[in-house]
């Protein structure tokens, strides 16, 4: 009974460090991290799509997420707030924009280094913003607008013809 119980033991054992294995190399390989970096505040007057969890990125690649979304009840700004890994160092003058991963892609935070000396401190905020375009809303404004240009077709019959 003994050897019985000592054996299920180790399989247990093995079990576990199988499991805390493979939830190391997700956490590793999700871009993901468990601490560092430093936190950054931005403005914007639409963030359409941008959720919790979003990257932030610089010249394409992942730097950070979204942390925090909220809404400013004075200016009724979209407040957000994101991380950015330690070892990257902003200039103060840097730019925050909002853009789309492709025409079906998620939004995401593109970050465009300045060329100020002095760097962004932890909780400091990017000044210089970009909001969200709307895909639907632009779509809507060349459908739309293209049809309000045209002339009804029963307006051509109604026109004298040029003299010849």
């Amino acid at each position: 009974m003994a050897q019985r119980n000592a054996a299920e033991l180790i399989a247990g054992a093995v079990v576990i460090a199988v499991a805390v294995g493979f939830l190391g190399y997700a956490v590793a390989n999700t871009g993901r991290s468990v601490g560092g970096g430093y936190t950054l505040h931005a403005r914007f007057d639409r963030i359409d799509g941008l959720t919790i969890g979003s990257d932030v990125r610089v010249a394409g690649v992942k730097v950070g997420s979204v942390a925090r979304a909220e809404i400013d009840p004075q200016t009724y700004q979209a407040k957000v707030d994101f991380t950015v890994t330690g070892g990257l160092k902003l200039p103060k003058d840097s730019s925050a924009a909002i853009t789309s991963d492709g025409l079906l892609g998620g939004k995401y935070i593109s970050l465009e280094p300045g060329g100020a000396d002095a760097m962004l401190d932890n909780g400091a905020t990017v000044t210089l913003t970009q909001s969200s375009v709307s895909i639907e809303q632009l779509m809507g404004k060349f459908i739309f607008g293209s049809v309000g240009g045209a002339k009804p077709a029963g307006d051509a019959a109604t026109t004298p013809a040029a003299p010849k």
